[in-house]
């Protein structure tokens, strides 16, 4: 199965040169994983960067059955930060695959969760809500939306469904750097 590459820009004009290297090096990403469906890489172009090594920016999230990940760079040319960010996932995709032989040790198949995500649509017509964002919720335990959370590099919060309560929850980061739950009830 071929990884599908979406390559999307924003302030940059995606040059075929620059569309043929990513999609080159990004498609070798399904190599290092099995299952992966979609990579999508968002390039940008930050004119008001405070520093020349910032002004590029690529970001690349992969998905596909039972996994998320996410890696972003920014570089001084757009080739760096394509190449920092397929290094940086990389070593995600290795993280993930160790957890996941090692949670693999300690239950049985039987018992994995997945985890998918739809796009993020943005709603133009509600002034109040600037983006809308829908995505599937599989069950999972407590320690593995901690570890999702750690993949997908969101450092504030991550919502899951909870397969031990059987309720949707919330997962966040605390000032003190531990970590809360928000287990919501309806009264």
């Amino acid at each position: 199965m071929t990884l599908n590459v979406g390559i999307y820009g924003k302030n940059l004009d995606v040059k075929e040169d620059v569309q043929d290297y990513v999609e080159k090096k990004v498609s070798k990403l399904d190599r290092y994983l099995q299952g992966l469906d979609e990579a999508r890489v968002d390039l940008a172009h930050i004119k008001s960067a405070r520093q020349a090594g910032d002004r590029f920016v690529a970001q690349i999230t992969i998905q596909g059955k039972g996994v998320i990940l996410r890696s972003e760079e920014r570089a001084d040319n757009i080739h760096t930060a394509v190449d920092i960010a397929i290094e940086k996932i990389q070593r995600r995709i290795e993280r993930f695959k160790g957890k996941r032989l090692q949670r693999a040790e300690r239950r049985s198949a039987a018992e994995a969760t997945t985890f998918a995500v739809e796009e993020a649509v943005e709603d133009e017509f509600a002034p109040i809500i600037a983006r809308r964002k829908k995505f599937m919720l599989f069950p999972m335990d407590e320690m593995e939306a901690l570890e999702q959370m750690n993949l997908l590099g969101h450092d504030d919060f991550f919502v899951f469904y909870n397969a031990q309560t059987n309720g949707i929850n919330v997962l966040y980061r605390r000032r003190d750097s531990t970590y809360g739950l928000i287990e919501p009830e309806i009264g």
